[in-house]
């Protein structure tokens, strides 16, 4: 059950520049693990990386080496969608991923979509903590999606 991906590849100097201006050595395993993110259309688990990136001669502790440094450096987001499996998406400025964001997963199939941050509002009122009025909070939905409805 692998994220699907997108044919959008950007130039091997954007990944290279994006994970020097965060401080980190830029490394083959570090851009591969940002080109399979950036090109994915759901967030991905370890093990869809290791599936992935498997051909290219890197080892699955190498991959969740570089996921760590990379969730560390700030270039991609972590998040648990409720069935204990860390999923990672690219943090991208000035779209869905830019920030917490909800996700939707559908309890038949396991797909798991991205969500607008703009699909659910949070209100800040009394009663409302502060971390939920100032979005440090994760959302998860679930249900079914279109194709198991």
């Amino acid at each position: 059950m692998g994220a699907k991906r997108i044919a959008v590849q950007p130039k091997l100097a954007d990944f290279q520049e994006r994970i020097r201006a965060s401080g980190l050595r830029s490394t083959a395993p570090r851009v591969a693990v940002l080109r399979e993110l950036e090109s994915a259309t759901a967030p991905m688990s370890h093990a869809d990386l290791v599936d992935a990136l498997g051909d290219e001669g890197y080892d699955r502790v190498t991959i969740y080496r570089n996921l760590t440094d990379l969730t560390e450096a700030g270039l991609v987001v972590r998040a648990d969608l409720g069935d204990h499996v860390w999923r990672f998406e690219l943090r991208r400025s000035g779209d869905e991923h830019s920030g917490n964001h909800p996700h939707f997963t559908c309890t038949d199939c396991g797909t798991v979509a991205c969500l607008p941050e703009e699909s659910i509002r949070i209100a800040a009122s009394k009663g409302v903590p502060r971390a939920v009025a100032q979005k440090s909070v994760d959302v998860q939905l679930r249900g079914l999606c279109d194709r198991c409805a």
